[in-house]
């Protein structure tokens, strides 16, 4: 079926004039009166009474008439939602954060993704370690991940967002809160909080590998999986935390942040997807987080 046929039959049927829907249509009446023509036969029944006079619908007229416009409202709309989802304007995306990014960057990045794509459905999950981040984008169970590299995972995009230098949580009665700073050396009889090292955490490597570097056994006491943990035990006195300076977002009372004197202290920060996925709401998306953050 010919959609060109339908619009044509619909024009005349709600013009019921032959001249008018022609010129309502940017075209030349007898190919119009073909076309109706055609359609008829094709369908073997007649849809118009013509005369002399006047044009009127036959009751086969009047119901294909109604059919005609559902159809060809369906193929508007068709059109419609596929030119929305090429621009990239419709669609789901899930985004994996690390705990950091949790607090500091996701209740700005939800409102800037709602107000720039308010026809993609986004949902977040927070606190996530990086090798979940790396499964879970390649399950397909989030589509964007906020992480901290390195990753070596081939089948990853990853690209870079922002450095963030790291601080000294610490209890706000412990002695080192009365410090300007922090060097690592003045952690060396602390009681350590750190993220979890059977989850394979960047940030436990990071830590770990800034009190080696300083020739330093780091005293840990507990490994936790998540960043809002880790900073409830350092406001309960349990123990002091290298942690990026997003953190402080999490402005707990009993707890003091300190900057660390090692200025080369620092982690990135990335937005990564599989390299597989092409879809345009998943580009704008990125391209979007890497303006916002």
């Amino acid at each position: 079926m010919d959609l060109r046929h339908l619009r044509y039959f619909v024009a005349v049927a709600e013009e019921l004039h032959f001249g008018r829907a022609a010129e309502r249509l940017s075209m030349a009446q007898p190919p119009l009166s073909q076309a109706i023509r055609r359609l008829e036969h094709e369908l073997g029944v007649e849809l118009l009474h013509r005369s002399t006079r006047r044009v009127g619908l036959t009751d086969a007229g009047r119901s294909y008439l109604a059919r005609a416009r559902r159809i060809l409202g369906e193929v508007d709309e068709a059109a419609h939602e596929a030119r929305r989802v090429a621009a990239g304007a419709v669609g789901h995306l899930a985004v994996g954060c690390v705990g950091s990014a949790t607090y500091s960057l996701l209740p700005a990045l939800s409102r800037g993704l709602s107000l720039e794509l308010p026809g993609v459905d986004f949902s977040f999950r927070g606190e996530m370690l990086v090798p979940d981040q790396a499964e879970a984008l390649r399950t397909g169970e989030i589509d964007l991940a906020l992480l901290r590299p390195p990753i070596a995972d081939l089948s990853l995009t990853v690209l870079p967002l922002r450095r963030d230098w790291l601080i000294v949580a610490v209890p706000a009665d412990h002695p080192l809160a009365a410090l300007r700073q922090v060097e690592i050396t003045d952690l060396a009889d602390a009681a350590l909080i750190v993220h979890s090292a059977d989850r394979r955490s960047v940030m436990y490597d990071v830590v770990l590998g800034l009190f080696h570097d300083a020739g330093i056994e780091p005293r840990i006491r507990h490994e936790v999986g998540e960043t809002s943990t880790l900073i409830t035990l350092v406001a309960g006195g349990l123990g002091v935390a290298v942690v990026p300076e997003p953190v402080t977002a999490l402005a707990l009372e009993g707890v003091a942040y300190l900057p660390l004197a090692q200025p080369a202290a620092h982690v990135d920060l990335a937005v990564a997807h599989r390299t597989d996925r092409t879809e345009p709401h998943l580009a704008r998306a990125v391209s979007l987080v890497r303006r916002i953050v």
